[in-house]
């Protein structure tokens, strides 16, 4: 059998792999406010090389329909914390992740299907 190892409060050196604990309570506070709107339904994480992502879901056995995704391997600071929807378009970026979920106006994105 596998011995497994609980840790917490972990300062090694792959943390920037993942959201920090700042940034995922950000991402959890706007999506507690919009699944008490009734319209956010479920979410997701979603892992790669060269990404990681909060993925929004209307219903649950739907595609997603926004993700908060963090780029791992930026090119430039702004392109760090993207919005991107349904489609796969770039809503908006930013350095910043607080910022860009304050800026990004949530009731005004229409979903088309």
């Amino acid at each position: 059998m596998n011995k497994l190892k609980l840790i917490v409060n972990n300062n090694f050196k792959y943390k920037e792999k993942f959201f920090v604990k700042n940034e995922l309570k950000v991402i959890l506070n706007l999506y507690a406010k919009k699944v008490s709107c009734g319209d956010w339904k479920d979410y997701s994480l979603s892992v790669n090389k060269k990404t990681i992502s909060f993925d929004v879901y209307q219903r649950a056995s739907d595609m997603p329909i926004f993700r908060i995704s963090k780029n791992l391997y930026p090119k430039t600071k702004v392109e760090k914390f993207y919005v991107i929807d349904k489609n796969g378009n770039i809503i908006k970026k930013s350095e910043n992740l607080k910022n860009l979920i304050n800026r990004t106006k949530w009731e005004n994105l229409k979903l088309v299907e």
